[in-house]
């Protein structure tokens, strides 16, 4: 099974540097590299103009529109073989990266997706989170669970991937694409659950194997999303690309638990009423005006959702083939 990797870039050449070496080690190695930068990235262009690619079916390709959704969608135009792997620059792929997920792949034919674990590090310290069963679900009443940096244990089917750690079967992705109404200028985060939510619903599964493993070492964002740091701009982006996320793929009645639970609860980050009450009380002032930030958030998603519902576009539309 031939293997295209995309790895979108931004003003970071010496994580792209790293990255770009470990998938020189794939002990598969993959068809093609397509690594996007943006048009005003002048540091990268350098970078990959002096870079020794051998050994590495590396292509460069240019996008002159912001945000990560363009730049994975200009890989998935120039992607050739039977499935796609994306990482992000700030990441290193382990030796057995792509040879593990082509294995998912080839051993069940409904697998539409395969992710894995990220060790995070902080410098040269890998920060070891204690280990969590629950990975890339969500519960009956609407708590949400990532995980992804922390899972262990056996393969398993999830309802959601990491961006830093996925690839996908060509077949299921067809003439899907990363979703353009997504909000923001740079991560575009949660990006990965509307790709993989719609691969889902067209009856193909995700896939979560802790064995399938990237050294991710978290860089700046050239942007407003930095990350544990998210202003109210970028809180506003993301609660919208979430909730859109639950607006599109989720049967019914999780859609209404999840938005519920979202406005009535929340998380430190994006805290509901009560998180805002309870932080708020504590001092964390912030806490107030994120409430503010997730409700105009929901809002808007339900305003794009109801915008969007009755129009067939093409970048998110999966096609009719079903697996069987």
């Amino acid at each position: 099974m031939d293997i295209t990797v995309i790895v979108p870039t931004y003003k970071r050449p010496d994580d792209l540097r790293r990255c770009l070496d470990a998938l020189k080690r794939q002990s598969l190695p993959a068809a093609r590299v397509n690594v996007i930068r943006r048009d005003t990235d002048t540091a990268t262009e350098t970078m990959l103009a002096a870079y020794d690619a051998t050994g590495l079916a590396m292509q460069v390709h240019v996008v002159g529109v912001p945000g990560v959704v363009a730049a994975l969608n200009l890989g998935l135009e120039h992607a050739v073989g039977d499935a796609v792997a994306m990482t992000d620059d700030d990441a290193a792929p382990h030796p057995d990266w792509l040879e593990r997920i082509v294995g998912h792949f080839t051993v069940n034919a409904r697998v539409g997706g395969v992710g894995g674990r990220d060790h995070i590090f902080m410098g040269e310290r890998r920060d070891d989170w204690p280990p969590q069963p629950r990975v890339g679900i969500s519960t009956w009443y609407g708590r949400t669970y990532g995980n992804h940096n922390a899972g262990f244990g056996p393969a398993r089917e999830v309802e959601a991937l990491k961006g830093v750690c996925m690839a996908f079967r060509r077949a299921a992705i067809g003439a899907l694409r990363f979703d353009r109404r997504l909000r923001g200028s740079g991560a575009q985060v949660a990006n990965e659950s509307l790709f993989g939510g719609a691969i889902r619903r067209a009856g193909w599964t995700l896939v979560y194997d802790p064995a399938v493993l990237v050294d991710h070492y978290p860089s700046v964002r050239p942007d407003s999303d930095q990350r544990n740091q998210i202003d109210r701009g970028a809180l506003f982006d993301l609660v919208h690309n979430a909730s859109l996320g639950h607006l599109e793929y989720m049967p019914l009645h999780r859609m209404l638990a999840l938005l519920l639970y979202q406005l009535a609860w929340g998380s430190r980050m994006t805290p509901g009423l009560a998180a805002a009450v309870v932080y708020g009380l504590r001092g964390e002032r912030m806490a107030l005006f994120g409430f503010g930030e997730v409700v105009r958030g929901t809002l808007a998603a339900v305003a794009t959702f109801w915008r969007t519902r009755r129009v067939a576009v093409a970048e998110r539309r999966a096609v009719p083939y079903r697996p069987t």
